[in-house]
């Protein structure tokens, strides 16, 4: 009898000491939620006197909602809240040129323009809400996986990417030379997705590279039957893979002496400018680099901010303003690229080969807003001299021509664009 009441004042005690101990343990947590009152000073919250009128209250209440009831409270930072909110506000345009880019993604853009960074090398974008492949960077180590242009990233190392933002999606994807990163990609075209692994690198972007070569030296070409007859005709070869901070320097550097080398090869036929899976860049990167083909004066493109326009054009005496010309492009070919590209086939200046360009037909003005941060905003649309708007359709290139997938060391692109020089 002592020992069944002994276990039931034991039973009782454990009882009692649970009790106690969830009552004052949900009282910790509404006490600690009461009394959850960081200090955050808002500054410059006045907005600019030209701006619609905007009731904030709703914003302000969410804000100060967050801040005192969410349970985690190492999740709230008022910085990332704050990110978070101009992001979205940017995003509500929907268009995807159109960025917020915190300091860390503001650097690193930076530093891809000036030819530098680490990562896997390839440029992304928001394309129908998912993060999208703009284009590998040439020689990345994303393009020697086989990521390509368009490819859509529906995963990180297996985490789905529905709801990211650019910002989030560059900052998960880019890290430290040699490690690995795992994109789960659908592939335009494609029935399903595929895993492919990319040990990131510290990628050096040469904005200009080239040579001079005679057709029996050119590499990564097959002797076809055009071929057979002109085998000591020589043609320059110039890859231009970016608009870069650098692009115009190194680009005269180049042209400077390929033209020592032109000069020394007998039968001379034409100039190969390579401009596939270029991105872009600076507008009057574009501008300089068509200079080098088209006469002083020739209208190079027109901006369009919806009622004005604004002509702009070759400003200095090219180099090369008689010399036959090809231009390679493919899906990968954007903006700036195709500011160039659209130039010369608008004005029977070039041939184009390859396959149909990206489309991006707009001008993003870039802004540093103080404390490392940036805002790249769509401020017009660009046209080609006879105003043609490519955007979302892109540049059809004159012949077109895919590249053989059964053989890699094989550039079918370049060879029908030495074939055009030579024939």
């Amino acid at each position: 009898m002592n020992k069944r009441i002994q276990r039931l004042r034991i039973a009782l005690v454990i009882l009692i000491s649970l009790l106690v101990g969830y009552y004052f343990g949900v009282n910790k947590v509404t006490f600690d939620w009461k009394n959850y009152n960081p200090q955050i000073a808002v500054v410059n919250k006045e907005p600019p006197v030209e701006l619609t009128a905007v009731d904030f209250a709703q914003f302000w209440t969410v804000w100060s909602k967050i801040q005192k009831t969410y349970y985690d409270k190492t999740k709230v930072d008022p910085q990332k809240m704050l990110d978070g909110a101009i992001s979205g506000m940017v995003q509500s345009l929907g268009d995807p040129y159109t960025l917020y880019l915190p300091p860390v993604q503001n650097g690193d853009f930076k530093d891809g323009l000036a030819g530098q960074f680490q990562g896997i090398g390839a440029r992304l974008m928001m394309f129908n809400n998912q993060i999208t492949v703009e284009v590998p960077l040439v020689g990345s180590p994303a393009e020697k996986a086989g990521i390509k242009a368009q490819d859509t990233i529906v995963k990180v190392d297996g985490k789905s990417t529905a709801g990211w933002d650019l910002n989030k999606a560059v900052s998960v994807i880019r890290g430290p030379k040699g490690t690995d990163v795992v994109l789960t990609i659908l592939q335009k075209g494609a029935a399903s997705t595929k895993d492919i692994k990319v040990t990131r690198d510290v990628i050096t972007i040469k904005s200009v590279d080239g040579w001079v070569k005679q057709v029996r030296n050119v590499d990564k070409i097959k002797t076809t039957d055009v071929f057979k007859n002109h085998q000591s005709d020589a043609v320059a070869y110039i890859r231009l893979s970016q608009f870069g901070d650098d692009t115009n320097k190194d680009w005269v550097a180049l042209v400077t002496k390929l033209m020592t080398d032109i000069n020394k090869e007998k039968s001379f036929k034409g100039i190969i400018l390579d401009l596939r899976n270029n991105p872009g860049g600076y507008l009057s990167d574009a501008t300089f680099i068509a200079s080098e083909f088209l006469s002083e004066g020739t209208s190079v493109v027109i901006q369009d901010s919806g009622t004005d326009k604004q002509t702009l054009a070759a400003s200095r005496k090219g180099m090369f303003l008689d010399t036959p010309l090809v231009i390679l492009i493919n899906k990968g070919s954007a903006s700036a690229s195709e500011i160039v590209s659209g130039a010369m086939q608008d004005y029977d200046r070039a041939k184009l080969v390859g396959e149909i360009s990206f489309g991006k037909g707009t001008i993003q003005q870039a802004e540093d807003l103080g404390d490392g941060a940036g805002l790249h905003i769509t401020v017009a649309k660009w046209l080609t001299p006879k105003e043609r708007w490519i955007h979302g359709t892109g540049l059809t290139p004159d012949v077109s021509v895919l590249l053989d997938a059964k053989d890699p060391t094989r550039d079918t692109q370049l060879e029908k664009a030495i074939e055009e020089l030579v024939k």
